[in-house]
């Protein structure tokens, strides 16, 4: 966020709908660098940065998505049955994009 002007603006941001996350942000270069270490997609929305000094104020809001690579929630687990029982396999996985699921038997899909 960088703002130019005399006297020289005071920087402060906000997460909007939300709090800056808790003791996973720092700030650099006189808070005109917003970090946000450990990231998750909790993470994703819009930041607002503000420079205002005693003239006025202006902002900028920057939207942030975190993208992520399929991971499971729940991983298949293997089942080892009896002729004629049941049995249920779970498989739960997140990301974003959100990931499709597909189940194959054998390497053939079912």
């Amino acid at each position: 966020c960088f703002c130019f002007s005399r006297p020289t603006p005071v920087i402060r941001w906000i997460k909007e709908g939300g709090e800056l996350p808790a003791n996973r942000t720092f700030f650099e270069n006189f808070k005109k660098t917003l970090k946000i270490i450990d990231v998750s997609e909790a993470d994703s929305g819009n930041y607002k940065c503000i420079a205002r000094n005693t003239l006025g104020s202006v902002h900028h809001v920057i939207s942030v998505t975190v993208k992520a690579a399929p991971y499971w929630i729940t991983a298949p687990r293997n089942l080892v049955l009896s002729p004629g029982e049941d049995g249920t396999l779970i498989c739960r996985a997140n990301g974003n994009p959100k990931p499709s699921i597909t189940w194959l038997a054998n390497g053939v899909p079912i």
